[in-house]
């Protein structure tokens, strides 16, 4: 599903404000501070509550494992002014029919700054630039118009609200679908309506830690 490019631990996605990394061993804590917290994980399908001992160490495994087979696109959010902790999680997963379906978090410590705005609005870029699909989907519960508005600024446009299997929640609870497809996207961006140019290359240089050159997507405000 997902190109041979993002593959690499070392592919990542630069935005004016923050680094979309693969997650670390490192992270295990900083996901686990805010993971762990009732008002996260009740807004989410798959975070379970309490949070199991371990279930920050498996999920890092997990995800970098898929994102080494192409099966998924699983990202920390680092802000670039202050690299830990860090600000949250996103994440890119099939869906039916060739769709992809994205899903975020942020720790609340960093709620109401507009990382989620920009970290949606650099993911569905790469998606459409990157990938062959033609729609991008995501789901908010009802109770969360937070995420909603994310959704919203990013040209995702409503498409109906219905009961979804939550796992970690234990059971179908009403939620709120969204979608954006590449027509769309692509007709907004040409507009202006959305701040969006990702150029069609990848950089590498030295990461900020070290030595290790990383993979580079930019993506800047037009």
């Amino acid at each position: 599903m997902f190109p041979d490019l993002t593959c690499d631990d070392i592919f990542r996605i630069e935005t004016p404000r923050l680094w979309l990394r693969w997650p670390r061993a490192s992270d295990i804590a900083s996901i686990t501070s805010f993971a762990s917290l009732p008002q996260v994980a009740q807004m989410t399908a798959v975070i379970p509550h309490p949070y199991p001992p371990g279930e920050a160490e498996r999920f890092v495994m997990k995800a970098r494992s898929d994102n080494a087979n192409g099966s998924a696109l699983v990202l920390a959010i680092i802000q670039k002014a202050n690299a830990r902790p860090m600000a949250g999680l996103i994440g890119a997963h099939p869906a039916a029919a060739g769709d992809i379906e994205v899903g975020y978090i942020v720790a609340p410590p960093f709620w109401g700054m507009g990382l989620a705005t920009e970290a949606v609005d650099a993911l569905a870029g790469m998606i459409f630039g990157l990938t062959r699909t033609s729609r991008i989907l995501a789901n908010v519960r009802t109770n969360n118009p937070a995420s909603r508005r994310v959704l919203e600024k990013n040209g995702f446009a409503y498409v109906d609200t219905g009961l979804d299997f939550l796992p970690a929640r234990g059971g179908l609870h009403p939620c709120q679908r969204f979608q954006l497809d590449r027509i769309s996207w692509a007709a907004a961006r040409r507009a202006g309506q959305v701040k969006r140019c990702m150029p069609p290359m990848a950089h590498q240089k030295p990461d900020a830690g070290g030595n290790q050159p990383s993979l580079t997507v930019r993506h800047t405000e037009s």
